[in-house]
């Protein structure tokens, strides 16, 4: 039997400590060291700067780092694309960093990827987005390694390893594969209250992005700006994509998942071939310390936002991906973040998940690129002046010229490269006191007030689809007491969230909550912001329309539905019984661009019948057709149909209603676009298939 309980206990903190009695064995190091703390890194001080002699921690990490040869442990499936990021200027009186300059047109290199899946793993997993981004700028390269969430399932770096352990593939049996509904996840989550606020959003319809396109991505820890004069404001960064925020729902990342596992790599792919370039604007939340005093959470908590309502997002930029890599491995496969790569006018906080990541992300680099030479790599190398005297090592592409390869030196102008104290970068000098110790700061200890926030902040429909993601997930998991564990958290967020789980897992009895630490807050008000449907698009533009066809179809209505999609800035693709193409009214021969039974609705944004009358007898008859309107209809999608459609609709068992366009006459496609802006039907009261 799995030992659940086993002397759990919580420091003023909040985090669990499980502590050795009895015959329970003791954790120790590689070396055979008892452990004391395995919850957290040793700092100076609760809220103070990591300390580098924690041998501990840097062991865990360093094993951790080289557990996968040579794949990424996470985030190795990924898909990148080369564009620029234009700045505004409105940084420059904050930062001296040259990227912020008024009309400065940099690099960039982004890599979108998901966490806890392999190279091999669909698109489409509930998952974390990674959203990294390189600036090659002309002072060095800036990597914002990011995600699509804006907080984390931990507040110290020492639990990564644990973490990832237990959201990866069970170590005894090797799956579930990209997927954390079993029971080591939910075990490690249900004894991490610190994981709540994440879990809201992991669990809502922000784990399903339609595409990178429509997703937002977040820099998530609190850095600092620096300006010429050594003054320091405070920042998080925000990418807010102009195409506008969609998700899917479940089912049809299911069956997008066996349909076209690549969804979301084709996506980018065909975007940029198509020129419609995605496109996303920096924005940034600036505060002083005066707001790190009275904000009601510690801005260094990396499980915690601040919300838009309280400090705007202020855009100070935009970024185009403009360009296709020329090989995935040599660009994609190869590329290196590492968060402690920063440019002069951008620094670091004391928050100890991102110290965590500077000092881990270097050392995963090296084992996995294989030499300290991965920056000569084109993908990673500066797009600037590069000099110093490292030299030699595997895969070296340069090397100091001349004698001196040290400095200081003799030899002048020939000695090589020299500081430069009025250009080079400084750290933001920031008074250090504290005792070392291996402890969480007490203002961490809140892990339940904004996960509430959250989940209040969403619609009726998507506050459903949390409670639904969650009895999902906690049904795959086989053991009834992290089962009721979780309700006990989620007895903490919110009490109908609560119920509703309980009863989609039938719970004998309702649990009590956990004991928190610290209260929930009931007095936080809801952040639209938080919304994706508070925050959809305001066109269709960047999305497709699927157009079922066949023989005989209106050659007025096709050519008025493609002109429509087309001045929106949408796509059409023609689905056919056969990849062939079919003959319209007028007698002329359109490819296909899909056959029916590769070509389902849900690979598309909303669809269209576009079918003579007996066309649509032969359809009904098939079923990839219904399947294409029975799903389209149960994931809530605009519907555009010819009059000939009604055969194949009676057949599939399909209702119209208003989110059915009727396409009689070419005028009627306008309607039928303009319908679509809403992307989804929500009104229509079907059972999601």
């Amino acid at each position: 039997m799995t030992q659940l309980k086993s002397n759990v206990g919580e420091s003023a903190g909040g985090e669990t400590h499980q502590t050795a009695q009895g015959n329970t064995p003791v954790l120790t190091t590689q070396q055979g060291v008892p452990v004391s703390d395995d919850q957290n890194t040793l700092r100076a001080g609760p809220r103070g700067p990591a300390l580098l002699e924690d041998f501990h921690f840097r062991e865990k990490l360093f094993h951790f780092d080289h557990e996968r040869i040579p794949e990424r442990v996470v985030h190795a499936r990924g898909f990148g694309a080369h564009g620029f990021f234009e700045s505004n200027g409105e940084l420059g009186a904050v930062s001296r960093a040259a990227v912020f300059k008024k009309g400065e047109k940099t690099p960039t290199f982004v890599r979108f990827s998901t966490v806890a899946g392999s190279k091999g793993s669909a698109d489409l997993a509930r998952d974390v987005r990674g959203f990294a981004t390189k600036f090659y700028t002309k002072e060095g390269n800036w990597d914002l390694v990011g995600n699509n969430i804006p907080v984390f399932f931990i507040q110290d770096p020492m639990k990564f390893p644990d973490m990832v352990h237990a959201f990866k593939e069970e170590p005894d049996r090797g799956f579930p594969q990209a997927a954390t509904a079993h029971d080591n996840a939910w075990d490690f989550i249900s004894l991490t209250p610190e994981s709540m606020h994440m879990v809201m959003w992991v669990y809502s319809d922000r784990g399903i992005p339609r595409s990178f396109r429509f997703m937002e991505g977040f820099g998530v820890h609190t850095f600092r700006l620096v300006d010429a004069a050594g003054k320091s404001t405070f920042v998080k960064f925000h990418w807010k994509p102009k195409l506008g925020l969609q998700s899917v729902v479940w089912n049809e990342a299911v069956k997008i998942n066996g349909a076209d596992p690549d969804f979301h790599r084709r996506d980018l792919w065909d975007a940029i071939g198509a020129g419609t370039f995605p496109e996303w604007e920096l924005g940034v939340q600036l505060f002083d310390d005066e707001f790190v005093k009275a904000f009601e959470f510690d801005v260094l908590d990396p499980t915690k936002i601040i919300p838009e309502e309280q400090i705007p997002v202020k855009i100070v930029g935009r970024m185009v991906l403009d360009r296709r890599v020329d090989n995935f491995f040599a660009e994609t496969e190869q590329v290196a973040f590492c968060t402690q790569n920063v440019v002069p006018g951008i620094d670091f906080t004391d928050d100890p998940l991102l110290q965590g990541r500077n000092f881990s992300y270097l050392d995963t680099q090296l084992k996995r690129l294989g030499s300290p030479n991965f920056t000569h790599i084109p993908i990673n190398a500066p797009k600037c002046p590069v000099m110093n005297f490292q030299q030699d090592g595997h895969m070296a592409m340069r090397n100091p010229k001349g004698r001196a390869n040290y400095e200081p030196n003799s030899w002048g102008d020939a000695g090589g490269p020299r500081e430069a104290p009025d250009r080079g970068y400084r750290s933001y000098s920031e008074p250090v006191e504290g005792t070392k110790v291996r402890a969480r700061s007490e203002t961490f200890a809140d892990h339940y007030s904004q996960a509430r926030q959250f989940y209040i902040s969403q619609t009726p429909i998507e506050q459903t689809h949390i409670a639904n993601a969650l009895v999902f997930e906690l049904s795959k998991v086989q053991t009834p007491a992290i089962r009721a564990r979780m309700v006990s958290h989620l007895l903490n967020i919110d009490a109908g969230l609560a119920d509703a789980v309980a009863k989609g897992l039938r719970l004998k009895e309702m649990p009590k909550p956990i004991p928190a630490v610290k209260p929930t807050r009931r007095d936080l008000k809801p952040s639209d912001k938080l919304s994706i449907l508070k925050n959809g698009p305001k066109s269709f533009a960047g999305r497709k329309v699927g157009a079922l066809v066949t023989d005989g179809v209106d050659a007025d209505v096709l050519s008025a539905l493609e002109k429509a999609l087309k001045s929106e800035g949408a796509m059409l693709a023609l689905v056919a019984p056969e990849v062939g193409g079919v003959k319209d009214s007028a007698g002329t021969w359109h490819d296909a661009d899909e056959k029916l039974e590769g070509g389902p609705s849900v690979l598309f944004d909303a669809v269209a019948i576009l079918t003579s009358k007996d066309g649509a007898v032969t359809l009904a008859h098939l079923p990839a057709a219904r399947d294409f309107v029975a799903d389209a209809t149960a994931h809530r999608k605009f519907v555009g149909y010819s009059a000939g459609a009604t055969a194949l609709f009676e057949k599939a068992g399909v209702a119209r209603d208003e989110g059915f366009v009727p396409l009689n006459k070419a005028g009627d496609c306008g309607t039928f676009v303009a319908a679509c802006r809403k992307l989804r039907f929500w009104d229509r009261a079907a059972v999601e298939r």
